[in-house]
């Protein structure tokens, strides 16, 4: 299969997101490694990634005889629902910024570089961009007391809302924080890659192909900092991906759900 996405874990993600988010159910392990390797995952890395998961208290295990079925935790639920918010809701397009940013600032002593890389990839997560050195901004207001909180960091941390005031202009905040044009190269190799006649020819059916675009987009939508559409391109290339995924997301929701209740046992773990 061309230009394969090679990390099982987010494929998984993608998996669980779609297939048993909000249905209360866990799946055959066996099941799952079928489906992977339609993708090119190995049964080896698939079984890995499903302890890794289960280790870290996003699955749990269900064992009815001598099977093993996987169902997600609270905690799993919260971080694919708000993947879902990302994919569904959020959008990849910014129309309604009201001119607000949310800027956090903190410093840390050197033997607490764990802390600052955990800050940081919470806060790049968020949609914050670096301004500068300490000082991180996003647009609109966002909830980083949430990150900051469960970090455990509320006594290095300041955080703030404000507006920008002449000689600053916010497009200059935009392109001083934030790279857009690594932004817009990421929303170009998609559309290079699904925006075809017949993306992805090799890949055996529209399961593959539904793990797959699922799992670009999401890692998309995650990297992007939902910037303000006023201080972009016209033809700002998110647009015409996000109109490429959802069309290509609907194209393959029910040849690749016909296909999954063909291969995926599952047993019912409510209550």
């Amino acid at each position: 299969m061309e230009d394969p996405v090679t990390r099982p874990q987010p494929l998984m993600l993608s998996f669980l997101g779609i297939y048993l988010l909000e249905r209360h159910t866990a799946v055959y392990s066996g099941s799952i490694i079928d489906v992977f390797a339609r993708v090119g995952v190995s049964e080896e890395a698939v079984r890995s990634t499903l302890t890794r998961m289960a280790g870290r208290g996003l699955l749990e295990r269900h064992r009815r005889g001598r099977r093993v079925y996987f169902g997600l935790t609270q905690r799993a639920t919260d971080v694919l629902a708000d993947g879902a918010r990302r994919v569904w809701q959020t959008g990849a397009v910014n129309r309604d910024w009201d001119g607000t940013w949310t800027l956090v600032a903190f410093s840390m002593p050197e033997g607490r570089r764990s802390d600052r890389h955990d800050l940081r990839s919470q806060l790049i997560w968020a949609g914050f961009g670096l301004l500068q050195n300490g000082l991180w901004i996003a647009p609109g207001h966002k909830d980083a007391a949430a990150i900051v909180e469960q970090l455990g960091l509320t006594e290095n941390v300041t955080v703030f809302t404000a507006q920008h005031a002449k000689p600053t202009e916010s497009a200059d905040l935009v392109h001083k924080a934030f790279d857009t044009d690594a932004i817009a190269a990421r929303y170009k190799e998609f559309l290079a890659r699904w925006d075809t006649a017949a993306p992805l020819p090799s890949a055996p059916d529209d399961l593959a192909r539904q793990l797959i675009l699922h799992t670009d987009w999401l890692n998309l939508v995650r990297q992007d900092p939902h910037l303000p559409a006023e201080h972009l391109a016209g033809d700002w290339p998110a647009i015409r991906a996000e109109e490429t995924f959802q069309a290509l997301a609907n194209q393959y929701q029910q040849p690749a759900a016909d296909i999954a209740r063909q291969v995926i046992e599952e047993i019912s773990v409510r209550g």
